[in-house]
């Protein structure tokens, strides 16, 4: 396994992850659900998937670090400002919510295990591996932080 860790592009992830709930919706039984009631999930995850990439981005860009998750080697800072007061990844917040978006809108019980199974891969082969090189790099710093702030939410 440490053969993939910051091997694999999350977005890359997420795509594969995304067709194959499709894949198993396609094969299983629907959720009997409420057209409103669904479409509503739909919605609250994709917009929270936003809410909690978009600031990430514009947070990296003021600190002048890298967001490829693949050369970590590449990050000048560790930042701890705005949305990463309340979480050490945003980003990967950001895209299990639009995997969750998407479990509502496929409305199959199989497809809920896609955002489980991202969270469970980015964990170990993403954040995990990415939480070593940092704190090899910016010590002290990046330990105080990881110690204050939750690693999903």
């Amino acid at each position: 396994m440490q053969s993939l860790e910051n091997r694999v592009p999350p977005p890359l992830v997420t795509l594969v992850v995304a067709a194959a709930m499709w894949g198993a919706s396609s094969n299983s039984p629907s959720l009997v659900a409420n057209g409103v009631v669904r479409y509503s999930f739909v919605v609250v995850f994709f917009w929270l998937g936003g809410l909690f990439a978009a600031p990430s981005f514009r947070a990296f860009g003021r600190a002048r670090t890298t967001i490829d998750p693949i050369q970590i080697d590449r990050a000048s800072a560790v930042v701890t400002t705005g949305i990463y007061r309340i979480t050490r990844n945003p980003m990967y917040v950001g895209l299990t919510s639009l995997l969750l978006s998407w479990a509502a809108y496929l409305a199959s019980p199989w497809s809920f295990l896609g955002p489980i199974v991202f969270a469970l891969f980015i964990t170990r082969l993403q954040i995990i591996p990415e939480e070593r090189a940092l704190t090899a790099k910016f010590g002290a710093a990046c330990t105080d932080y990881r110690s204050g702030v939750r690693r999903w939410l």
